[in-house]
């Protein structure tokens, strides 16, 4: 592939959640790697990690650090897929339901990107994330040359 503006969608063979919209997982331009904000749903069962349900099959409650690991195993699937890892990383995204969270997701976050010169990062408050996601995480990588 050269440099120039080709796109070319990443085929992701290990398990990941199916998207809830007509996107791919993740798209290749030139050297860059541009991944779709991923969840926290287990890619066998389709259920968001770390969340409990009323009798109604609502959301009762969620645990933050639970859901931040599933988007982080399920970010890490896409970039093996494309045969990256976290060290690629240059940029990401972090939207939360409740900024009240970022300390706990912090936590998690830390424990996977404790190397030097991790990517940049911002984290905003979003309402309404799909499904029954309280936190989702896009970013994006590079190739090396």
């Amino acid at each position: 592939m050269s440099d120039k503006s080709v796109r070319e969608a990443i085929q992701v063979k290990d398990p990941v959640p199916s998207p809830l919209g007509n996107y791919s997982h993740a798209v290749r331009a030139g050297n860059l790697l541009y991944v779709s904000g991923q969840g926290c749903r287990d890619p066998h069962t389709g259920t968001e990690a770390g969340i409990t349900l009323d009798s109604n099959g609502k959301v009762s409650s969620y645990d933050i650090k639970v859901q931040t690991e599933g988007c982080l195993k399920n970010l890490e699937r896409v970039l093996k897929a494309a045969g990256l890892s976290f060290h690629d990383l240059v940029d990401m995204t972090i939207f939360l339901a409740d900024m009240q969270d970022f300390s706990a997701y912090n936590e998690v976050y830390t424990r996977y990107f404790s190397f030097p010169n991790p990517p940049a990062r911002t984290t905003i408050q979003a309402a309404g994330l799909p499904g029954r996601n309280f936190i989702e995480i896009k970013a994006i990588a590079v190739f090396p040359n």
